[in-house]
């Protein structure tokens, strides 16, 4: 058991170790400062920056960040006097070659105006209740960043902040004597008790690696050197400065990912419980996108199902432990709805994730004065780019790769179509291959219904045939006698297969109507009425289409175009047509007809007419998703597309 006291540094000065970019312990932070009630709120950076952040707090949830440009100023470095000039106050300017870190470009270290930001939520809450806010790091020329790995803080959730903190202990080695790191932590040790002296209760929020030392650099008491705190050192040169952060790189900047962000501050607003938003976060995110997406698609891809989402969830749960985490990152998620439900859905979920409304509502007015960020790099209003640390940072953030194909952009689409030669189309052959599996599937459970109307039942004797007849068997109970079944083969054989995945069908949404025609024996010959190709441009001489109806003929052989045959003008619908056609050519007896609906009257009507047999199978015996995957389908400018085709068909 850690002890209550286990993160009081005195009994004035009480200690919140946090780890930085975690809206865990952002939540946290509020509450233990509202229920501490403290006279002083103590933070980690530098007297500097203190107007410039506070007055970024101010305007939250609009995120920004106050940053400054670790570079000597022009008017300086041409001053032969510079190098005279002392660099620290602290009686340190001779070591300040520790805090050097020269690259060839610019170099900045920062403050991000994050919401999750343990440190921001601090100050927020301060200014709120009126809680004088004093920051009391050490100004120094070139920040030092420490990047080190640390735990999940879910697990806050479970134990308190103080057995949280206790068990980093061992993970917090003492920073070397002559690093940056002890110069600041001293610092701020005797800046905490030199605000012992003024205020009954402190608070401070640090980080959770820095605490323990903080803590023992105030027991060994101050130093002997004689410092000014809560002012600027004279060495800052370079003033900070606050720009807004462009909602595309949001997701660089901020410790949670934007809509996550979003969530806090949107329940922020309506005074609504955030304390498992980090876990309830995701799944609204799930439903978020999931609505998005059904916007674009319905009804044809319509492949995220409640059922579907439930693997997802496991699966995202079996990568974050596999990961030795307890929440999962956004790498994860977008892995795992690629995996799952393919690359467009992994797209949309990614686009949810990088939304933050409050952003695009404030930008909206001076986008000419946006940092845009990217990992460790940003581009300034002003032009320069340069190198960025942050002085609350978090874990490590690196690049993994994910091969996603986009959505093509419509100048892109326009420049294709454009290319489209009308003379040269062919078929994608993973997709004969999927479409003609399942039309083969099909005409064997229609073979096996031919003979159920056929089926006779007796009374078992020495043989089950093919079958307990267990309607029969309980329908003679009483006599305590079994009933077997016995299908004779199947009389006739099936040639052609309708397949009618809308209905009714919108004759202007499935207006392309085409014949195509075997390249070898094992393919059909296909009749189809279709969403326009051109329409849907996915890559160059690659257009994707959806199915609303067709029939296959196997054997493949020739036959008249369907839907310039004026023998079938007397067809009202595009059902009725397809319909009319497959019963004509049908060298067979019976038809089978796969649809969502039994058979009309007008339908049978017309099969009687060419003394044809539908034999109907219901749609919803098949998987919705098998149904949704070989309705699409994409048309090719020429066999030679196909030497590349898959770099832009999106898998679903």
């Amino acid at each position: 058991m850690v002890p209550r006291d286990f993160l009081n540094i005195t009994n004035r000065i009480s200690v919140l170790p946090v780890i930085h970019g975690s809206g865990d312990f952002a939540v946290e932070v509020r509450d233990r400062i509202l229920r501490l009630e403290p006279d002083c709120v103590a933070v980690p950076l530098p007297p500097s920056f203190q107007s410039e952040v506070e007055a970024g707090v101010q305007e939250l949830p609009y995120v920004s960040m106050v940053s400054v440009n670790e570079d000597t100023p022009s008017y300086l470095r041409d001053d032969e006097s510079w190098e005279e000039y002392p660099q620290q106050e602290d009686g340190l300017g001779a070591d300040e070659e520790l805090y050097s870190d020269e690259t060839d470009s610019s170099s900045y270290n920062y403050v991000p105006i994050d919401p999750c930001q343990p440190v921001i939520s601090a100050l927020r809450v301060a200014m709120g209740e009126r809680i004088p806010r004093v920051f009391i790091d050490l100004e120094v020329d070139c920040f030092q960043q420490d990047i080190h790995a640390l735990p999940d803080p879910y697990a806050l959730k479970k134990v308190p902040m103080e057995a949280f903190a206790a068990s980093l202990l061992t993970a917090a080695p003492k920073p070397s004597d002559s690093s940056q790191r002890a110069a600041r932590i001293r610092w701020m040790a005797d800046a905490l008790l030199e605000l012992e002296e003024r205020y009954k209760r402190i608070v401070l929020v640090c980080s959770a690696l820095d605490w323990p030392w903080i803590r023992s650099a105030c027991q060994g008491g101050p130093s002997d050197d004689i410092k000014k705190f809560e002012s600027p050192s004279v060495a800052s040169f370079n003033p900070p400065q606050r720009h807004g952060v462009s909602e595309d790189t949001l997701t660089f900047f901020l410790g949670e990912f934007p809509y996550l962000t979003y969530l806090y501050e949107r329940n922020r607003e309506e005074f609504v419980e955030d304390s498992n938003l980090s876990i309830d976060g995701v799944k609204e995110l799930l439903v978020e996108a999931r609505m998005e997406w059904l916007r674009d698609h319905r009804p044809a891809h319509n492949l995220v199902t409640p059922q579907r989402l439930q693997i997802f969830l496991q699966y995202v749960r079996n990568l974050t432990l596999q990961g030795r985490r307890l929440t999962p990152d956004l790498f994860t998620l977008i892995l795992a709805a690629k995996q799952i439900a393919g690359d467009a859905f992994a797209l949309f979920l990614l686009e949810t994730a990088r939304r933050y409304p409050y952003q695009r509502e404030a930008s909206s007015s001076n986008e000419n004065d946006l940092v845009h960020i990217g990992v460790g790099r940003a581009a300034f209003p002003d032009g320069d780019v340069g190198t960025i640390k942050s002085r609350l940072g978090g874990s490590a953030v690196i690049w993994k790769s994910i091969p996603l194909k986009p959505k093509p952009t419509p100048f892109e689409s326009k420049k294709w179509a454009q290319r489209w030669n009308p003379f040269g189309m062919c078929s994608w052959p993973p997709e004969d291959d999927a479409i003609e599996s399942f039309h083969t599937h099909v005409r064997e459970q229609a073979k096996a219904l031919l003979g159920e109307d056929l089926a006779r039942t007796e009374k078992f004797t020495t043989s089950i045939k093919d079958g307990l007849d267990t309607r029969e068997t309980l329908r003679n109970w009483h006599t305590g006698d079994l009933y077997v079944k016995e299908i004779p083969p199947a009389r006739g054989n099936l040639e052609v297969v309708v397949f009618l995945f809308d209905t009714p069908a919108d004759s202007e949404k499935y207006s392309w109507r085409t014949m195509w025609y075997a390249e070898h024996d094992e393919e059909s010959t296909l009749c189809m009425y279709a969403t326009p190709f051109e329409n849907n441009l996915v890559g160059p001489g690659i257009a994707e289409s959806q199915y609303g109806g067709a029939f296959f003929v196997f054997p493949p052989r020739y036959i008249e175009d369907v839907w310039r045959d004026a023998r079938f003008h007397y067809t009202q619908t595009l059902e009725e047509r397809l319909i009319a056609g497959a019963c004509f050519h049908s060298r067979e007896r019976f038809i089978a007809l796969v649809s969502s609906q039994p058979p009309n009257s007008r339908w049978r009507q017309i099969a009687r007419l060419y003394k044809k047999h539908l034999i109907h199978i219901p749609i919803g015996r098949f998987s919705g998703e098998t149904i949704t995957r070989i309705r699409r389908f994409h048309v090719l400018n020429g066999k030679n597309i196909r030497s590349y085709a898959a770099q832009y068909i999106r898998e679903m």
